[in-house]
């Protein structure tokens, strides 16, 4: 269990998917930048093979933005993108009303 104020900390925005690659040296990781109200990022995630590239661009994710970057295979991840995931599935979290790249979510 975790405090409320300890959940606080917790930056949740969306951004939009501006484009994605495959990772280099791991085949179910893809490389995504992504734009978080006009702060652009990358983002490295688990989620090739549940999502085609190109289904992706322009697509509104809710993301962590305030973890601390992380090196994922020589790949640097600089936040981290909400999914449900049950079994084999992977479904990302998005908004289901359009809203601005960088709005945050509570």
């Amino acid at each position: 269990m975790i405090s409320f104020d300890e959940f606080k900390k917790i930056e949740l925005k969306v951004a939009e998917v501006k484009s994605v690659a495959d990772h280099p040296n791991a085949d179910k990781l893809v490389v995504l930048n992504i734009d978080v109200g006009g702060t652009e990022k990358q983002i490295v995630a688990g989620i090739k093979g549940h999502y085609e590239s190109d289904a992706l661009i322009g697509k509104k994710i809710v993301v962590v933005t305030n973890l601390e970057p992380a090196t994922l295979r020589g790949v640097e991840s600089q936040g981290m993108l909400l999914a449900a995931v049950e079994g084999d599935r992977v479904v990302l979290l998005t908004p289901d009303q359009d809203v601005s790249a960088g709005a945050g979510v509570q």
